[in-house]
């Protein structure tokens, strides 16, 4: 059998799931995760190597329709430049919910990039036979190579897909070593694991004010001493990321700090900074300095 390689970027409207769908084919905690939409702000690679085909995964930003700021803007235009990249592209949607959101993100696909459509969630339809008339529905969008319903909480079908998708990659060779699962170094995880905090503990709009940089990764030894800083657009904000007497921010930075050391495979310090900069998400050189230029 012959050896295939290629790039699968993961594409869709925010909140279908691609970041999980993404930690399930590969088998590892790669992308953050969080119940709200638009978690994902970065291009998260993710590799699954078998003895007859390796998978390079990219989790890519939800394309935004509703926010026009030039932080948007540019998360666009990485969602964008990840399929238009890709060998194939699968368009995650939610089962049982096709949008005009749905169907903007589908519409950012370049024409000659093969698509499949993977229609995630389908733990939460009940009967299953509801599935078939959707199913149906999808099809009517483009012309597909397939369509997968899956469940990223439980694995259902995703063996199936991998299957499918492997036959849609080109022939080649692996491009990375058997052992590698991503292309992104322990400071971007770190950053990535705090700001997940962020969206996991903080009220309904604040996540999206803020973000996070590491101002200082060092290595010791086995210890990782790391120092992090928040980033908040208003004087406001801070005291609700510190809470009452700091414990919001202990809470979130130990959280963040565990997570850390299971991904590291080792003991980490992590210090955390609340610095507020006024329209930080419209700095063209802050937002440099955060990787989202």
């Amino acid at each position: 059998m012959s050896h295939r390689c290629g790039t699968v970027a993961l594409a869709g409207r925010p909140n279908t799931g691609k970041s999980s769908l993404l930690n399930r084919l590969v088998g590892e905690k790669l992308s953050i995760v969080s119940s709200r939409a638009q978690t994902t702000r970065h291009l998260v690679t993710g590799i699954l190597t078998r003895p007859d085909c390796q998978y390079v995964f990219v989790d890519a930003p939800g394309m935004q329709s509703f926010h026009r700021g030039k932080l948007n803007r540019a998360l666009n235009l990485r969602a964008s430049e990840a399929a238009g990249g890709a060998d194939v592209v699968g368009w995650v949607l939610e089962a049982m919910r096709l949008s005009d959101s749905d169907r903007e993100a589908l519409a950012g696909v370049p024409a000659d990039v093969r698509i499949v459509a993977i229609v995630n969630q389908i733990d939460r339809v009940k009967p299953r036979e509801k599935l078939i008339p959707f199913l149906a529905r999808v099809d009517q969008e483009r012309r597909f190579a397939a369509i997968f319903p899956v469940s990223a909480l439980s694995g259902e079908n995703c063996g199936a897909l991998l299957d499918s998708l492997r036959d849609a990659l080109p022939e080649a060779e692996a491009i990375y070593p058997a052992d590698q699962l991503t292309d992104r170094d322990e400071r971007f995880f770190a950053a990535e694991l705090l700001r997940e905090q962020l969206f996991r503990n903080l009220g309904e709009e604040l996540p999206y004010a803020c973000e996070v940089e590491i101002a200082s990764f060092k290595e010791e030894g086995r210890l990782r001493r790391i120092e992090a800083t928040i980033w908040v657009e208003r004087d406001s904000h801070k005291p609700i990321v510190l809470g009452e007497k700091g414990g919001r921010l202990k809470q979130m930075a130990t959280a963040a700090r565990k997570g850390m050391e299971t991904r590291f495979g080792g003991k980490v310090y992590l210090g955390t900074w609340i610095k507020v900069k006024r329209g930080w998400s419209e700095d063209e050189r802050l937002l440099r300095s955060l990787g989202h230029k």
